[in-house]
């Protein structure tokens, strides 16, 4: 199992944490998603053989927020 905390641009409130929560934990291989828009970070655990960062990035990319590297 790894984990990963992901600074979040433009996640403003709770209706933010849920959509992203809520997206992410539809793909196979994301079992636990906590979402904070006041600390503004996602943390993430996931199966990297079911799914890659890359990959999760790019889900939350495609729901509007943009990941800071």
């Amino acid at each position: 199992m790894e984990k990963i905390n992901l600074k979040i641009k433009q996640m403003h409130c709770k209706s933010c944490e849920s959509l992203l929560k809520d997206s992410l934990e539809e793909f196979s291989g994301i079992n636990n998603v906590e979402a904070s828009h006041i600390t503004g970070f996602v943390k993430i655990s996931f199966d990297k053989s079911e799914i890659s960062e890359i990959q999760i990035k790019e889900i939350i990319k495609n729901e509007g927020y943009k990941v800071i590297e």
